[in-house]
C-alpha cells in the first residue's frame, strides 16, 4: 500500500473539511433554493440563481473558519469578493450541470435535488484548487 506524504495528507484533509463545509453550503442552497421556487415562485431555473449567494455566503464563512484557517490576509470584505467572483466561475460549472441534468433527465426535472447535487460536485473541485490558490494564501 502506498502512503501519502506530509503533504498530501495535508491536501487531503483540507480537501475533505472543504466538502464538509460544502455539504453545509449545500443544505443552505437547497433552502433557499426552496425558498425562491416555492414561496417566491421563481422557477426551477431562476430559484437555482437565487441561492446562489447565500450558499457561497455560509461556504466561504466556514472555509474561512474551519478549511484554511490562518491562511487568509487583508480584510475579510475583500476576501469575500474574491471567493464570491471564483465561486461565480464554478457556478458555471455548477449550474451548468444542473440546468442540463434537469433539461435531459425527466427525473431530475422532477426531483431538482438530483440535479443540484450533480452540480456541486460538478463545481466542488475547481471551486476548493481555486479557492485554495487565489483566495486563502
Amino acid at each position: 500500500m502506498i502512503k501519502p506524504t506530509g503533504a498530501q495528507r495535508a491536501l487531503i484533509i483540507q480537501f475533505l473539511k472543504f466538502g464538509v463545509i460544502g455539504v453545509i453550503g449545500f443544505a443552505v442552497d437547497y433552502g433557499f433554493f426552496h425558498v425562491g421556487l416555492d414561496v417566491l415562485g421563481f422557477g426551477r431555473y431562476w430559484s437555482a440563481l437565487f441561492s446562489f449567494p447565500f450558499a457561497v455566503t455560509i461556504t466561504w464563512l466556514g472555509n474561512r473558519q474551519f478549511t484554511f484557517r490562518g491562511q487568509h490576509k487583508g480584510r475579510a470584505s475583500a476576501q469575500w469578493v474574491k471567493f464570491f467572483m471564483t465561486c461565480a466561475v464554478g457556478l458555471v460549472l455548477n449550474r451548468g450541470t444542473y440546468s442540463l441534468m434537469i433539461t435531459a433527465f425527466p427525473l431530475v426535472y422532477r426531483y431538482p435535488v438530483l440535479g443540484l447535487l450533480g452540480g456541486t460536485a460538478a463545481g466542488m473541485f475547481f471551486n476548493f484548487f481555486a479557492a485554495r490558490r487565489l483566495v486563502f494564501r
